[in-house]
């Protein structure tokens, strides 16, 4: 593998979600650690799944690995961190400021900005702390997806000229004051980052053209902002000797090598890595050994294992349900890369084929909608919410209206508290608002952004719910919040995209329970891009197929009170035609659960 020659200090795997940066950074670990290299795993996803594969608690603290030696594992847990950011801050003045002036500080560190932070300071002392290189020869980070990554590691040349100014938005103080104590770490912090001696970034993709285009996409920011020392990882290819053994699996193969002949330019002259597709779930200590071991592209011997036979409701049965409302707000959430973007364009195309007003929209930064529908049908409209987008109109905005009778000197610290960090949550947060209003009258599906990224953008929802509670609660004046809407399974539903996969599933019921804790309950699942649910000959599909069943088991009997599946297609679907074949009326299957 030529991303793990001369493996410098620190190693940092991005991409987008799905495409197995955690099993490969896990994979990588342990092969330093057995090159007699002591190496430390570190993972800064909000949604971060080492622990997971790992099959063992690791928790915010350096946690040695069983039964690998010079291996040990962390897990920055993002929210924890923020509330201890928190408590640092409004400790001090609880008891000396009035209740109220408490409260109000506590409510502006309770958004994402805070999280972001707060996280960002663990992120940044694991690349400046001098003590950690006698303990450590590798650090190796398994970032979150892509949209969280390249926020974080924008977050140090972003935050150092931040502080260099010296000033911040009211929202901002508390975070500032933190920030102001430790400048020169984060100067630190971009030094290493951008020293290709001392880091290599992996961008981790797969065969296929989407985070291809998203690898391309991430490659340039990197770029741009300093951090060249760059490899390519294409993650689970389907070796070419099992195309004569299936259909679907000469069609998958077929596909795959289409798509790596069209690599994007800016990823070709890349150093790059394939690794081939397993028939093995990436989880625990022997199936990581194997995954970057034997990756020529040799068929899988055969076995004597038959089909599974499965008979589960298809996602017809759901659209069913949603359209009986007449009107209302779909959420599809779910970890990245398990094809919500799809899926949200299918419900939304049939919604529109049976005569509703539909608009679909998505707040992931690396959504690809347009690509995925491929053309104009009546009845249905599509927005991206563009971070970057709403963030300048916001900014804009502001400037002609507040900033419009200011004169130079107050223009300019205007300006200045435009460029703060919040200002995007700000942003983004007004342009989901008022998206989310339009379910009154019509259906509006919303293809979010990856886990970490959803409940990043639900707590600030949150926040801005108990705000105008607070303020609004003892006036008699009936209102709505959008925390509001999300929580009222009248107005709303919320459904978890997974795959049969024990990561996926995970993780998508870990995102339930937080839905849960903040009063939301997710109406159905979908286990989407299913082995099981096709019809297979290939051995290497056959055993993956089995492999699924004790996922899709777990969704049927312990987390879901409705589900669908969907089949792996031997074609994407992409284009009008084939989304409305994806979710249209061939699918006879009655919804299950309740």
């Amino acid at each position: 593998m030529q991303f793990l020659d001369n493996a410098p200090r620190f190693l940092f795997f991005t991409g987008k979600g799905g495409v197995g940066k955690t099993s490969l950074a896990c994979a990588t670990a342990m092969q330093l650690a057995a090159r007699g290299q002591r190496v430390l795993l570190v993972s800064t996803d909000p949604a971060s799944n080492v622990g997971q594969v790992f099959g063992l608690a690791i928790g915010n603290q350096v946690t040695a690995v069983p039964e690998v030696p010079r291996l040990w594992a962390l897990e920055v847990d993002p929210q924890a961190a923020a509330q201890g950011y928190r408590d640092r801050i409004v400790g001090p003045v609880r008891g000396v400021l009035p209740d109220d002036v408490v409260k109000g500080i506590e409510e502006q560190l309770s958004g994402a900005c805070t999280t972001e932070i707060a996280a960002f300071d663990e992120f940044t002392a694991l690349l400046t702390d001098t003590s950690l290189d006698a303990r450590y020869e590798h650090i190796i980070f398994d970032t979150a997806p892509t949209g969280h990554t390249i926020r974080l590691l924008q977050l140090p040349g972003a935050w150092s000229g931040f502080l260099e100014s010296g000033k911040g938005d009211a929202s901002c103080l508390g975070p500032l004051a933190g920030l102001e104590k430790q400048r020169s770490q984060y100067a630190a912090a971009v030094a290493a980052l951008a020293d290709g001696t001392r880091t290599r970034l992996v961008l981790v993709a797969r065969a296929q053209q989407s985070t291809l285009r998203e690898a391309a996409r991430t490659h340039g920011e990197l770029q741009a902002i300093g951090l060249g020392q760059q490899y390519l990882v294409v993650n689970g290819v389907f070796p070419p000797g099992e195309a004569a053994q299936d259909p679907l699996a000469a069609a998958i193969c077929r596909r795959e090598q289409a798509v790596l002949a069209a690599m994007p330019p800016a990823l070709q002259s890349l150093p790059t890595d394939l690794v081939a597709l397993k028939p093995f779930n990436l989880v625990g200590r022997e199936a990581l050994r194997q995954l970057l071991v034997d990756t020529a592209a040799a068929p899988v011997p055969g076995d004597s294992g038959g089909q599974p036979d499965i008979d589960l409701p298809r996602l017809a049965a759901l659209v069913d349900g949603i359209a009986a409302d007449g009107h209302g707000l779909v959420m599809l959430m779910g970890k990245g890369g398990v094809g919500k973007t799809t899926l949200a364009a299918a419900v939304a195309v049939e919604l529109a084929h049976r005569g509703f007003a539909v608009h679909l929209s998505t707040s992931d930064p690396a959504a690809n909608l347009e690509q995925t529908l491929g053309g104009a049908l009546e009845n249905l409209t599509v927005s991206r919410i563009d971070p970057h987008e709403v963030t300048e109109r916001y900014r804009q905005q502001v400037l002609a209206t507040k900033g419009a009778k200011l004169d130079a000197a107050g223009r300019a610290l205007l300006e200045e508290d435009l460029r703060s960090p919040c200002t995007e949550e700000i942003a983004v947060f007004q342009a989901f608002s008022r998206t989310i209003r339009e379910s009154g009258k019509k259906f509006v599906v919303m293809d979010t952004a990856p886990t970490g990224h959803t409940l990043l953008l639900l707590d600030a929802t949150g926040a801005y719910h108990r705000d105008i509670v607070r303020q609004m609660g003892s006036t008699g004046v009936h209102f709505t919040t959008p925390m509001m809407q999300l929580q009222d399974p009248k107005q709303t539903k919320v459904i978890l995209v997974t795959l049969a996969e024990t990561t996926p599933v995970l993780e998508a019921a870990n995102l339930q329970n937080d839905l849960r804790r903040a009063g939301i309950e997710p109406w159905a699942w979908v286990i989407n891009n299913s082995v099981a649910a096709a019809r297979v000959t290939s051995p290497l599909l056959r055993q993956r197929a089995r492999n699924e069943l004790r996922e899709i088991d777990a969704v049927t009997t312990q987390h879901a009170k409705r589900w669908a599946i969907v089949p792996l297609l031997s074609e994407e679907p992409v284009g009008i035609a084939r989304l409305l074949e994806l979710a249209g009326s061939q699918f006879q299957a009655q919804a299950a659960g309740v």
